[in-house]
């Protein structure tokens, strides 16, 4: 439910670190409207993780990086 007076925002970029696994997910947001998901951590066997979504929210890449996904 819905409070009656609630505002609506845009966030552009969450962190979130898992201590627990060592993961941490990067969740952006371009000016354009795109959206980002980076996964990265030294538990990944294949390297870190990037997913990237259109306006509509449909994937349109994935990706593998050994450098690092917070560069």
């Amino acid at each position: 439910m819905l409070k009656r007076d609630a505002k609506t925002l845009r966030i552009k970029e969450q962190m979130i670190n898992d201590l627990v696994t060592g993961l941490t997910v990067i969740l952006r947001v371009t000016p354009g409207g795109e959206a980002r998901i980076e996964i990265s951590g030294d538990i990944l066997p294949f390297g870190n993780r990037s997913l990237q979504f259109d306006v509509d929210g449909r994937l349109v890449g994935t990706g593998t990086s050994v450098g690092g996904c917070l560069d």
